[in-house]
């Protein structure tokens, strides 16, 4: 196809639309706001809240937001707290989220004189909802409140001088079934630790001066001051010093190990109380606070019990890590000495504080100092940030329980004014470290640029692996002046709220849920050719599934999270941004660059590593997994698109795995429908292709483009084309290999359309190649492969390979589907000539008689084996004379068919009989045939008559030594079927089946009469059959000459003369030597009426000299001519007369023997009857 006709048709130009756009006319449908790709989005939780009366002179700001189930509650730097309640959003409403009512104002109360000026407002709001309570320090004063409507608690006390609250061990945050909450009370140079319940309860003070923020996993604390960091130990007061927050200030020392117990009871603090406002009267927590210190301190185990602490991680390379330390489990330093308080400069106070929220501790006001942060992103680890100024880079830090530096930094832009980590469940409870997907460090930061200052907020991944994102705020830095100083109220905070939100993204619904496609062709199998009541309940059914698939879009596109972000007036969520919709945004860009060809092949390969990056990943949600699924399909989709739109292929084509392509679960249709040259293969059921909505809209652009353009254009660009296509057959082929799986929805009619695609595509390559090569393709061994191991498209592919005209090809399938019928019909067809364009039927007739032998069916086998016989009957005879053959016939009943349906492959079948199976029952039969076909011939053809005379003419001028007639009529046979036939006659009427062997002489005699001086070798052996020797022996000697056979026939007592050559000459069993000297006299006289009187005397002295023996030489004597010389009869009358004194002297000899044998007679019986005596006999008288 031509790219530039191509590009009129822009997949992309309507690119960001949802699925309710997808059957909207085009003057109706809606341009979406393009996909963030960013890993957060913002969603307003709420805007422009009215954070003060309107009388209020100064710019109000939000301090601190504190979320729990239903109720939010809002600081504000008024010293006030916004008390809202959430109202549900309709379940059936996919893009809303819950709105929030105004329900209360709190004043809380606190000392002015402590709190000092200006005054911070709200500082902290913890909430402790195991035991229903809330701590709220305001302007350096604490008081409790129930949850959730506020109402004064634990005696309506307050406590002033309060710097911080909070270190609630993170490990049991989510534990609901405690009744009792611990946490740590910033005051002045002491933490108190105190358990909350119905009442409150100390368990501790810690010697900590000036504490600005702290996270605590069970016994194990790590704390800041204006100046450093600590790891604290809790239960054995043991205090490790860790790193500076400033990496200038170069008086914070680390590494020591020092005891935090206050053994002496602390001061009373001040119980004045200035301004009194809120739900009740408030009093003092003197008491409370001065019983802290009042027990005394609990013995110092070696050992930190209910503590398992893994040992130290890899160590970081930062210049920032403090020198090896002595671990708090050890409990003592190195020394063996504990450092008093007294050994630890104390900082110098804070001029003021700003409140934080948190962990993130309060901020000094003095331009160059910097807010410590402290998070805790699993179980192990505590991640702390350290930097130089404000307007410098800031550096994150993550150390173990042991105070090891662990990890590697990650690096801030600027040093961070609020830092939050969002860690996945199962990785903040991972007891060693992070898994795959493990979180992200969010931090507030100050930009400035040419265009001024703005604040972001900087994403970076936990592992400190890939890019770092800066996401502007979606609200103007502006917001955060004051009007009246022009001074910054407060930077954009973020904080981890107590419960976590629910966020829709109604986005990802309308990507994931599917619809049903219509592609601009397809073809419908016989269960989609409905009518009437079917369609109807078709249509009842799609519009069934489509409120279905609405309802699961919208379960699907929700997205918790906890972290909220405020500045100024104005509330907003940070939510991860779902995964299909950073991905799909970024394929979106990267699809955009490809359409314009701008670096097409480094977008191509930023997809392909899209697609790389997701193969390994494992889904933990169904969200997850259908946005795989989705990502993997559309990405192919594009990639697919993309190869066959380009002029030239991109060399990246061969980095596409078709694995991909499969394992993305697209259907193979789509990728189908871009094709001109197979988008009529695709099948399409009654219910319809359905896919997910976000790709509808590019599939249809897609198809429409493609399609228009590469109509009839099939042949453009050969290497392109064959590359592609060879891309499209390796997936095709490994689609096939997904058969039998039950995850394949409309597997029917799926497989149908890719084996009917790939049988089409493999016909056309090998047909191109051929057609230009004149050699069959590797595409044909596909081809055979892909038929031999069956095809769901059966009917489809009958028509493709008779479009294709390969019968061979079509025999082939029908063989897999063992239907015999049909693959004897498509092979008669290439036989008789219709035309095969693979010319792949080699021996075709012989291929039929094979297959014939292989099948049962009796009916085809008389069907094609009378039509192989009348083909060739050679090969049909053998059809029913195989041996090997799974059904046999008998002689007769064969006869008999052939007889009718092949009538000139009788002879074929009764030769098989009579000369391979040596049948005499046909032998008859077989003469007849003989007989026919012989006489037809001379009756219709005088040149075979002609041919015939001038045989014998032929012979009888050969001079001697000469083979016999047989042999010569043998060497210089005819190509013609009648003399073949009359050799065959000659060897059964020679008696070549024995001499048992009889036929109708009379019958034969009557047939050859007319034509006697024709046949005159048949005639000699009919008239030696009837005696007639002498006519015999003449035919021999004057009709043929063969004088040679006529000598044979007189040693055979006249039996048959022309037996095979193979065969040995046995005389006849009845005939004796007066027979022979009978034929031969006969023969004698033959051969003295011979015309040629010098050939008539060499045969007659050769007869008498080699067969005298059976002559009388007085008969000889008076046979011969008068005028013959001695000399002519010399050898015979030399051999006669020795055969005369041969026999004399043999009678003489046996005269002699004769009488010596009387001799010996006589004498035994002399001595016989010498040796009994004699013996006297008495007369008797009568």
């Amino acid at each position: 196809m031509f790219r530039g006709d191509y590009a009129k048709y822009n997949p992309l130009v309507d690119l960001h639309m949802d699925s309710s756009d997808i059957q909207a006319p085009p003057s109706k449908r809606r341009r979406k706001t393009p996909v963030s790709t960013d890993s957060y989005v913002f969603r307003p939780l709420l805007e422009d809240i009215a954070l003060s009366p309107e009388s209020h002179t100064s710019k109000v700001h939000i301090t601190c937001v504190e979320l729990w189930d239903v109720n939010l509650y809002i600081g504000t730097s008024a010293a006030e707290i916004l008390h809202y309640v959430a109202i549900p959003s309709d379940p059936d409403e996919a893009s809303t989220s819950p709105s929030y009512i105004f329900a209360s104002r709190l004043q809380p109360t606190y000392n002015h004189k402590a709190a000092g000026s200006p005054l911070p407002g709200i500082q902290q709001i913890l909430l402790l909802p195991k035991v229903a309570k809330a701590c709220v320090l305001c302007n350096g004063t604490l008081t409790f409140y129930s949850l959730p409507e506020l109402s004064p608690a634990l005696g309506n006390k307050v406590l002033s001088g309060c710097s911080w609250i909070g270190g609630e061990n993170i490990n049991t945050l989510d534990e609901q079934h405690e009744d009792e909450e611990t946490v740590m009370i910033c005051i002045k140079s002491i933490i108190h630790l105190m358990r909350i319940g119905d009442k409150p309860q100390k368990i501790r003070n810690i010697e900590y001066p000036s504490c600005l923020a702290i996270a605590r996993r069970d016994n194990f604390a790590c704390v800041a001051d204006a100046r450093a960091y600590a790891l604290l130990d809790v239960e054995n007061q043991q205090k490790i010093s860790l790193f500076p927050i400033s990496s200038l200030d170069e008086n914070a020392a680390g590494g020591q190990v020092e005891d935090i117990a206050v053994h002496q009871e602390p001061s009373r603090p001040s119980s004045g109380i200035g301004d009194s406002r809120g739900h009740g009267r408030n009093t003092s927590l003197s008491n409370l606070v001065g019983g802290l210190g009042r027990r005394s301190p609990q013995s110092r185990s070696q050992e930190r019990s209910g503590l398992d602490t893994p040992g130290p991680g890899p160590r970081s390379t930062s210049p920032l890590r403090p020198p090896e330390r002595p671990s708090l489990r050890s409990g003592t330093s190195d020394s063996g000495r504990r450092p008093s308080v007294s050994d630890k400069p104390l900082p110098p106070p804070p001029d003021r504080t700003s409140a934080g929220q948190g962990a993130q501790g309060v901020a000094a006001t003095s331009s160059s100092s910097l807010i410590p942060h402290i998070c805790s992103p699993t179980p192990n680890e505590f991640l702390l940030t350290t930097g130089t100024a404000p307007e410098e880079p800031g550096v994150g830090i993550f150390v173990n329980l042991d105070g090891d530096v662990v990890r590697g930094t990650l690096q801030f832009h600027r040093y961070p004014s609020s830092v939050v980590v969002d860690v996945d469940e199962q990785s903040a409870s991972a007891p060693t470290g992070l898994t795959q997907s493990e979180g992200f460090v969010l931090a507030s930061i100050l930009q400035h640029g040419g265009d001024g200052s703005r604040e972001v907020i900087e994403v970076q991944n936990l592992s400190n692996e890939g890019r770092t994102e800066h996401l502007d705020i979606p609200f103007p830095f502006e917001e955060n002046y004051s009007e009246d100083s022009g001074t910054i109220m407060g930077h954009a905070k973020l904080h981890n709220v107590l419960s976590d939100t629910s966020a829709p993204f109604p986005e990802v619904g309308d990507r994931l849920q599917k619809v049903r496609l219509y592609l601009p062709s397809q073809h419908l199998n016989g269960e989609a050719k409905t009518e009437g009541k079917s369609q109807s309940a078709n249509q009842e059914w799609e519009d069934k599934r489509n409120q279905e698939e609405q309802a699961f879009g919208r379960r699907l596109g929700r997205q918790s999270s906890r972290i909220v972000l405020w500045s100024g007036s104005s509330i907003w969520w940070l939510v991860r941004n779902p995964l299909v919709l950073r991905l799909d945004g970024a394929i979106d860009m990267i699809a955009e660059a490809m359409f314009i060809q701008t670096e097409v092949n480094k977008n191509r390969s930023e997809l392909l590593q899209i697609i790389a990056s997701i193969r390994d990943y494992e889904a933990n949600t169904e969200t997850e997994f259908l946005s795989l699924e989705y990502i993997r399909q559309k990405s192919s989709l594009i990639l697919f698109a993309d190869t066959l739109s380009r002029d030239t292929i991109p060399s990246s084509i061969d980095e596409l795995r078709v694995e991909d392509f499969v394992e993305s679960g697209l259907d193979p249709r789509i990728l189908l429908s871009l094709i001109s040259l197979l988008q009529d293969e695709i099948v399409e059921g009654p219910r319809g292709i359905w896919v997910h909505a976000g790709m509808t809209w590019m599939i249809k652009q897609y198809s429409v483009g493609l399609l228009a353009n590469t109509k009839g254009n099939v042949n453009h660009k050969p290497s392109h084309q064959l590359k592609w296509m060879n891309m499209v057959k390796r997936y095709l082929m490994a689609w096939r290999q997904r058969k039998g799986f039950g995850s394949i929805a409309d597997e029917t009619d799926v497989f149908q359309s890719t084996d009917a695609a790939l049988l089409h595509l493999l016909l056309y390559l090998d047909d191109q190649h051929t057609s230009k090569a004149g050699t069959p393709s590797a595409a044909r061994s596909e081809l055979y492969s892909l038929v031999d191991n069956g095809v769901d498209c059966f009917e489809r592919a009958v028509t493709l390979l008779e479009q294709y005209r390969r019968l061979y090809v079509l025999s082939r399938l029908y063989q897999n589907r063992k239907m015999a019928g049909r693959v004897l019909g498509t092979w008669r067809r290439i036989i008789e000539g219709e035309v095969d364009t693979g010319n792949e039927l080699r021996d075709g007739e012989n291929e039929v008689r094979k297959y014939l032998a292989k099948i049962r069916d009796i009916s085809l086998i008389h069907e094609y084996g009378t039509w192989l016989a009348r083909c060739n009957a050679v090969l049909g005879v053998q059809v029913f004379a195989d041996d090997s053959s799974r059904v046999k016939f008998a002689p007769q009943e064969v006869v008999e068919l052939l007889k009718e349906q092949a009538p000139e492959a009788v002879k074929v079948y009764l030769e098989h009989l009579v000369f391979g199976k040596k049948n005499s029952q046909y032998a008859n039969r077989l003469i007849t045939y003989y007989l026919d076909s012989v006489v037809q011939v001379l009756e219709s053809s005088a040149e075979a008559r002609s041919v015939l005379a001038q045989s014998y003419e032929s012979y009888r001028a050969l001079q001697p030594p000469k083979p016999t007639y047989r042999q010569f009529i043998m060497d210089n046979a005819v190509p013609e079927v009648w003399w073949q036939d009359r050799l065959r006659l000659l060897e059964l009427l020679g008696g070549s089946h024995g001499a048992d062997f009889s036929y109708d002489l009379g019958s034969i005699l009557r047939r050859i009469e007319p034509y006697e001086q024709d046949l005159v070798p048949e005639s000699i052996i009919l008239d030696g059959r009837q005696g007639r020797h002498q006519q015999a022996l003449r035919l021999l000697t004057h009709g043929l000459g063969d004088y040679h056979t006529a000598v044979n026939y007189c040693l055979m007592g006249g039996a048959s003369i022309f037996h095979p050559i193979s065969g040995s000459l046995t005389p006849n069993e009845a005939s004796t030597k007066e027979d022979q000297a009978v034929l031969f006299g006969y023969l004698l006289t033959e051969f003295l009426r011979i015309e040629d009187a010098s050939n008539r005397l060499e045969r007659t002295s050769e007869l008498l000299e080699r067969f005298g023996s059976w002559y009388d030489v007085k008969e000889v004597l008076q046979m011969i001519p008068e005028s013959w010389s001695v000399e002519l009869v010399s050898g015979f009358l030399v051999s006669a007369f020795r055969r005369l004194i041969h026999d004399k002297n043999e009678a003489t000899v046996v005269k002699a023997l004769s009488g010596a044998e009387n001799l010996q007679v006589a004498a035994a019986l002399v001595e016989k009857c010498s040796a009994i005596g004699p013996q006297v006999e008495e007369a008797h008288s009568s």
